[in-house]
């Protein structure tokens, strides 16, 4: 199978409105809201960052595509921030990806539903490189039959529960019989570990992420252990977020990151602190991804109302921040509004403004598509590609 060829022109046809937002060289102030809209400079300036760390601390990074779900964000993560493949959390994600010509996917969850794994067993056939997180001996023998069947080869992580508290195993017993399956399982290959510590990221103090990962560490480093006891020597150790990352490339035992959000930015990770105590969005990264929102009535006084309501949202992680703005909050929200305190009534109809969401990965699977602004004028379209892609 051959990835599908990209359109000459993927724009033309398209109409402002109905089917998109924007069309390059359009002003920001003329962009149909709510959307998302990227800040391409920051976007860059995110991603080289994160490049040239993993590079100093000779790290792999493969980037998160659950976050994104953008076949041409990860492209400029590859080609400006060296990423050396992506995360997907679903077999529906990889496909896209797969499908684009992305040659190293890592689908960093189990997968149990024979379906699902035949679809996943058929992935190498577009030239990819493909993993898969196993936690249960009894799953081996079915990605095995599905990749036999297929004359493909799946590489494949053992999950270790280091700290989440969902997939995984616990104990480095558990990891080498389940290693040790694989490796005697036909079309199976063993490549190494998953080790992401999910339930840290978010944590406000850079001391409480810090004593969290040691204990993750220290689990991880008896696992590689005792598959070292046993001749199994994994190739890749994968974990690491954007609230942990240093911790992991400074452990000496972990070699690939799996950092995504901090690429976009939202309001919930930029509440974390750094070694010495600021925001992460202060300073470490920059908020790149907006909401763009349009006042649509100022009736009362003292409250202005947005056309970005939890339709163009996810608030699990709490409410939009109004980017740049100390003057104007965000403090509710409806289906289809977003009620702004606006105590001096300083906003005016029609008026836009830019929200960083509070969690970014399910703000993104709302919306078709990112308008790439550059000094205040839109240079792209990319489509959200694998939004949806839950199965």
């Amino acid at each position: 199978m051959k990835p599908a060829p990209a359109p000459a022109d993927p724009f033309a046809g398209l109409e402002v409105g109905y089917d998109v937002p924007a069309l390059p060289g359009m002003r920001e102030d003329e962009i149909q809201t709510p959307c998302l809209i990227l800040d391409l400079d920051a976007l860059e300036r995110n991603i080289r960052k994160m490049g040239d760390y993993a590079r100093a601390h000779g790290m792999r990074h493969r980037a998160h595509g659950k976050m994104h779900k953008s076949v041409d964000v990860l492209r400029l993560q590859q080609e400006i921030g060296g990423a050396v493949g992506v995360c997907c959390q679903k077999v529906s994600e990889a496909e896209v990806f797969a499908r684009a010509g992305i040659t190293d996917i890592l689908v960093s969850n189990e997968v149990r539903d024979p379906a699902k794994i035949d679809r996943l067993a058929r992935l190498p056939r577009y030239g990819a490189r493909v993993i898969v997180c196993v936690d249960d001996p009894a799953n081996v023998a079915d990605l095995s039959a599905a990749a036999t069947r297929h004359a493909t080869t799946l590489d494949c992580f053992v999950e270790i529960d280091c700290g989440a508290g969902r997939c995984g195993v616990r104990t480095a017993a558990e990891v080498v019989a389940i290693a040790k399956a694989i490796e005697a399982a036909p079309h199976l290959r063993f490549a190494g570990l998953q080790a992401y510590q999910g339930a840290m990221q978010h944590l406000e103090r850079y001391e409480e992420r810090r004593a969290e990962l040691d204990a993750a560490i220290a689990q991880v480093r008896e696992a590689i252990g005792a598959l070292k006891a046993e001749g199994l020597d994994p190739e890749l150790v994968s974990g690491g977020g954007t609230g942990s990352y240093y911790f992991e490339s400074g452990s000496g035992v972990y070699n690939e990151l799996q950092c995504g959000s901090y690429a976009f930015m939202d309001a919930d990770y930029g509440r974390i602190r750094d070694g010495d105590g600021a925001r992460i969005d202060a300073g470490e990264w920059e908020n790149a991804l907006f909401i763009l929102t349009s006042v649509m009535s100022h009736a009362k006084p003292d409250k202005a109302i947005c056309d970005a309501g939890l339709k163009a949202q996810s608030v699990d992680s709490g409410l939009p921040l109004v980017y740049g703005r100390s003057d104007v909050a965000y403090v509710k929200c409806s289906d289809e509004h977003g009620v702004i305190d606006d105590p001096d009534g300083v906003l005016g109809v029609n008026e836009k403004l830019r929200l960083v969401p509070g969690h970014c990965d399910p703000t993104c699977n709302v919306h078709d598509w990112y308008v790439g602004v550059r000094n205040g004028r839109v240079e792209t379209l990319w489509p959200v590609s694998a939004r949806g892609k839950a199965y």
